[in-house]
């Protein structure tokens, strides 16, 4: 199982080459503008797992009251850094710290695959009881279930730990939690692209699926009812 204090200090001491990593954004960024585009001006937007608020958080603050959350103290800095008039809160999101109904969006890049597998139902929960009703969601979940670490992330030497559900358990999530998908989009991108994301200690078998399909991640838009 994921140790929740070893992925929060992995990411203090790697908040710079994360960061960098990043900032590139790609198609993700171009799914988040379609999102942006439909919340009025005076929405409330959470990016749950902003890391160090690039691109997302920096997107969103543009056209929204925007919000971020994560776990780590290095990368809320950098946030504040890179999308200074947003909010910045540390938490976790098995227990979101705001009210019900508190935003009109969430979006979650590249942050629910570092919980454990068991809390994955309890996070989509989450992000139903702080949307209004009628909010919006962007998630990515990669597209085939895999658990891994690597202990020499970025050649740092510093571990990191993703429990992966796939999509297909994703799906079933969000319609557990109330939400109804709206559309999903496949990304050819990979973890291990640039951050030699697949470790020693691996599931090999997993890891070998995960690389071989066409698209590595899922997005999935997903709205609660009015």
């Amino acid at each position: 199982m994921v140790d929740k204090q070893a992925v929060q200090r992995g990411y203090d001491e790697l908040a710079e080459q994360y960061d960098g990593w990043r900032e590139r954004g790609g198609r993700g960024v171009d799914l988040l503008d379609d999102v942006l585009g439909a919340l009025s001006p005076d929405a409330r937007l959470l990016d749950a797992g902003c890391g160090g608020g690039q691109p997302v958080l920096a997107r969103a603050s543009e056209t929204t009251d925007a919000v971020g959350l994560d776990f780590s103290g290095e990368q809320l800095r950098l946030a504040g850094e890179h999308a200074p008039t947003a909010d910045r809160v540390q938490g976790d999101m098995t227990a979101l710290p705001f009210a019900a109904d508190s935003f009109d969006a969430v979006v979650a890049y590249w942050s629910v695959i570092h919980v454990p597998l068991a809390d994955h139902q309890t996070v989509v929960d989450e992000f139903a009881r702080v949307l209004r009703p009628g909010g919006r969601l962007l998630l990515c979940e990669g597209t085939t279930e895999w658990v891994g670490e690597n202990p020499d992330w970025f050649d740092s030497g510093t571990g990191m730990a993703w429990e992966i559900a796939g999509a297909e358990a994703t799906d079933r999530q969000l319609l557990s939690a109330g939400f109804a998908v709206t559309d999903r989009w496949g990304l050819p991108e990979s973890l291990s692209d640039d951050a030699d994301a697949v470790g020693e200690n691996d599931d090999a078998d997993a890891a070998n699926e995960a690389e071989s399909s066409d698209d590595p991640w899922t997005f999935f838009a997903a709205r609660l009812p009015e």
